[in-house]
């Protein structure tokens, strides 16, 4: 596939997350400079969520039955324009960048964090209808205890990883529960990436940034 002629900027089935689901919390670290490069990341212009029309409809569901057991939805990365794929690309080569390495992957170089997984060169998040979340206990005003943070590329991250005690593992099985039942499939390496199975456009990447204001154009 050539990637470059798969690039669009069609926004048209794209809606604005917290629009049509107004309880999502959103803590966009790609907007922000809390994550793993340590800077806000290309085509990153506020920090909403945008998602595929197909793949708010599925997460919508999950929002309700997991406000049914006393849980919120917690956003941190949905839509991904391509830019910012090629951003991370470009951060991988330089070397000496090393600022967000103890928080983020400290036991990795930088070149396995593509190799095993964590990072793609194409990223799902570009076709629009995967989603980065946790979930947050409304009882205790916290997220939810995974066992280790978000985009923290690590064995421990993985959904099966066996050393996190058995009620972190337990709510990353609900996580993964309420998504897969509602036409979400997980991945190996990150307990809290997810992608609609029948998503849209599944051999398309979508350039235009992270902007409420591009979708009303």
């Amino acid at each position: 596939m050539d990637y470059k002629a798969k690039v669009v900027n069609d926004t048209s089935d794209f809606i604005v997350l917290a629009e049509y689901i107004p309880s999502v919390i959103q803590e966009i670290r790609y907007y922000s400079t809390y994550n793993f490069i340590g800077d806000r990341i290309d085509g990153y212009e506020q920090p909403v969520a945008l998602i595929t029309k197909e793949a708010a409809r599925a997460l919508k569901a999950v929002s309700n039955q997991a406000a049914a057991m006393g849980y919120r939805l917690k956003i941190f990365d949905a839509y991904r324009p391509a830019c910012a794929v090629r951003h991370f690309g470009m951060w991988s080569i330089e070397d000496l960048d090393l600022r967000m390495k103890p928080f983020f992957y400290p036991d990795l170089n930088k070149h396995e964090l593509f190799e095993k997984g964590y990072i793609a060169g194409k990223s799902s998040h570009s076709r629009g209808s995967t989603v980065d979340l946790t979930l947050f206990d409304m009882s205790t005003g916290r997220e939810v205890d995974m066992g280790s943070p978000f985009d923290f590329f690590s064995e421990v991250s993985h959904p099966d990883y066996e050393g996190v005690t058995r009620e972190q593992y337990e709510n990353r099985m609900l996580l993964r529960d309420l998504m897969v039942r509602n036409g979400f499939e997980p991945i190996d390496c990150e307990w809290w990436h997810f992608t609609l199975k029948d998503e849209p456009f599944p051999d398309t990447y979508f350039e235009f940034p992270v902007s409420a204001e591009i979708l009303k154009k």
